[in-house]
């Protein structure tokens, strides 16, 4: 009987793995559980139990929305279903992992009816309090409900099946026909394929067990090496999976250890940009408008650097979001991989050291860019900084094309953190200036309290996008360095026209002053007892306290940022370099966002030296960097008393000019 030949070409090698190699396929299965990627099977239960509880409220959101449309008869009939993509479909979920999770429904459950009717319907059946951060995003180009569910992440798309009256009950029923995507708009499509994407996958591998184990070792490098996330121009989750599957077929009877090892030797020599396929893609299938990958036919798949093409129908590339500079680190890291790997399948190095950690913040970079997205709300914040992160690619592309940079590369994830200001001038220094000198940082308790707290409102920005609110703040343009970490006292802000900011009018409306003491019946309003009780007033006027003399507690002003860095490697060094143009088209394009709101939502880029870096980029036991030591010129002896003439000192480095507020 033949053996089925995976993929699109013949294997490599067939040859069955040594004992050698089972050894090292022991020991990187142990490495990986030090490393902590595994997770127990209490939280896979609970996992599980979660995904049985959506199960039971997308039932009643269906039943509830064909209510407002069908007759008795369907909605008696009417059932929605749940599928899993990604990590925990594939089966390399660990401890704090998302689940991303797709709701299934008939074609008479809108979209409409999904952001409406599912939100507070899964306050309402979840247990009391399971339900927090909850964040609906309509306007996405996959609408998407974000939420935290009995403190499991839950990111849950939507999609309405054009050609299905009704759902069917069969547990065994699957996304895998293809016609399920006729009628289909390609954002839905996309909706879709999350699940069919990762079902192929597994199909699509010879020995799904090795494909596993190799595919967390890959995952765990990525992410330690700072080059994992899609949206910031890296490959994501199903890209890096499909990498593995590939050379998975070509090595068809190997194990997880030496998978790991082949897959840095195939994608450093990988002739890009030849496209990754796992199977052979599928063309002249009319069931749906969503454009297959075709670079003979669009010019814009054929501008992709490292297309790696997804298995499922419509084939797309997972990677389109890979620009100059990610591909140049993605390359600079395969080549260390290859180097850490052959030393560990010699006996030379264990796997640990494969797993090091990035050097992004300690010595990658000397300049850096910081993206500062901040909010007045928390709410609004999570939508605003989510917004930003995916647009800071879009800077990374500009500035790479500026003559003087050689490589502008963006840390994979954002820093979210929390201040509160005494004043207007304190507020803007902070969303204007990125200022850290006014940090908060929650107590337990407090953080207890805000994640027990569902916030189950749908905000009106989302979806009316045309609301106009109050401006509180002005965004100015001025261009500005990060200042000192260690400032106490920070330097005025300016506004566009050169005036301070100052807090605009219905400001006052949002942060209402505080209350006077208790008064007491029968005491007069300017008059209180000195212990603020209400009791008696006694005679003397030592006893007597003025209203005005009880100092007032001061009304703390509370911002929510996240900051994204971008580090900067320069040509040649020039003597000053203007991103500025660069920066303003990149804010102006972010600020037309419908998601935008003025006096809300903030958003400004200034420069950084790597010896400025805020305390919280660094992890304990990382060295940070420091400010190159001043050589001390040695003046001769007998001609101390000259008078020395006074040379003009030369900058270090180039006088940065690419921040704008």
């Amino acid at each position: 009987m033949t053996e089925r030949v995976y993929g699109v070409t013949p294997p490599i090698s067939t040859a069955l793995p040594t004992e050698a190699e089972k050894r090292m396929h022991q020991a990187l299965h142990e490495e990986l559980r030090a490393q902590g990627t595994f997770e127990s099977r209490a939280e896979t239960e609970a996992r599980k139990k979660v995904i049985a509880q959506l199960e039971k409220i997308t039932t009643a959101f269906v039943k509830k929305a064909t209510a407002e449309t069908q007759n008795s008869f369907m909605v008696r009939e009417a059932i929605g279903r749940v599928f899993t993509y990604g990590s925990y479909r594939l089966g390399v979920y660990g401890p704090g992992s998302d689940i991303d999770t797709l709701v299934v429904a008939p074609k008479h459950v809108t979209t409409e009816q999904y952001f409406r009717l599912f939100p507070p319907l899964l306050v309402e059946m979840a247990p009391s309090g399971a339900i927090t951060d909850l964040t609906p995003v309509p306007d996405a180009f996959v609408p998407i409900i974000k939420f935290e569910f009995s403190g499991i992440s839950i990111d849950l798309i939507f999609c309405s099946i054009k050609g299905l009256t009704q759902i069917p009950e069969d547990k065994s029923w699957n996304l895998t026909d293809n016609t399920l995507l006729r009628g289909l708009s390609e954002n839905e499509v996309r909706s879709l394929n999350g699940t069919r994407v990762t079902d192929e996958i597994l199909n699509l591998v010879p020995e799904p067990a090795t494909f596993k184990l190799a595919l967390r070792a890959i995952k765990l490098w990525a992410q330690r090496k700072a080059i994992y996330a899609n949206i910031m121009g890296f490959p994501g989750g199903v890209a890096w999976a499909m990498l593995v599957a590939r050379v998975c077929q070509l090595y068809p009877k190997a194990t997880s250890a030496v998978v790991v090892n082949k897959f840095f030797h195939i994608m450093l020599k990988w002739p890009w940009p030849l496209p990754v396929l796992l199977k052979d893609i599928e063309y002249n299938i009319s069931v749906t408008r969503a454009p297959v990958w075709n670079p003979k036919l669009y010019s814009s798949d054929r501008n992709h650097r490292m297309p790696i093409i997804t298995p499922a129908y419509p084939a797309m590339c997972a990677t389109h979001n890979i620009n100059r500079s990610s591909k140049v680190v993605i390359m600079q890291e395969l080549e260390k991989g290859v180097q850490v790997t052959e030393e560990i399948m010699t006996g030379r190095a264990p796997w640990k050291a494969l797993f090091t950690k990035h050097t992004f913040f300690t010595s990658d970079f000397r300049y850096y860019l910081t993206v500062i997205s901040s909010s007045r709300t928390k709410d609004a914040q999570n939508v605003w900084s989510g917004f930003i992160e995916s647009r800071v690619r879009v800077l990374v592309n500009k500035i790479e094309n500026h003559a003087a940079i050689v490589l502008a590369r963006p840390f994979n994830k954002g820093y979210d953190r929390q201040h509160r200001c005494q004043n207007y001038e304190q507020l803007g220094d902070v969303v204007n200036s990125g200022s850290l000198a006014y940090l908060y940082k929650p107590t337990p308790e407090e953080e207890e309290k805000v994640k027990g707290e569902a916030k189950t409102e749908v905000k009106a920005e989302l979806i009316n996008a045309n609301l106009k609110p109050e401006s509180v703040l002005q965004d100015g343009p001025v261009v500005k360095p990060e200042p000192d970490t260690e400032t106490a006292t920070p330097p005025p802000v300016t506004a566009a026209d050169g005036a301070a900011i100052k807090p605009e009018p219905g400001a006052e409306s949002a942060m209402p002053p505080p209350a006077p003491p208790p008064v007491a019946d029968g005491v007069k309003k300017e008059e209180v007892t000195k212990n603020g009780d209400g009791g008696e007033q006694k005679d003397g006027n030592d006893d007597e306290v003025k209203l005005a003399d009880i100092p007032e507690k001061k009304q703390e002003l509370e911002v929510f940022t996240t900051n994204y860095y971008i580090g900067l490697q320069l040509g040649k060094t020039p003597a000053s370099l203007d991103l500025s143009r660069e920066v303003q088209e990149w804010m102006s394009m972010c600020r037309s966002s419908d998601l935008y709101k003025e006096g809300v939502n903030f958003l400004a880029v200034t420069h950084i030296k790597n010896t400025m870096l805020p305390d919280d980029v660094f992890e304990p036991g990382e060295v940070r960097p420091r400010p190159p030591k001043k050589k001390l010129k040695r003046q001769a002896p007998d001609d101390s008393s000259a008078q020395q003439p006074t040379k003009k000192s030369k900058p270090v480095g180039p006088a940065l000019t690419p921040a704008v507020s």
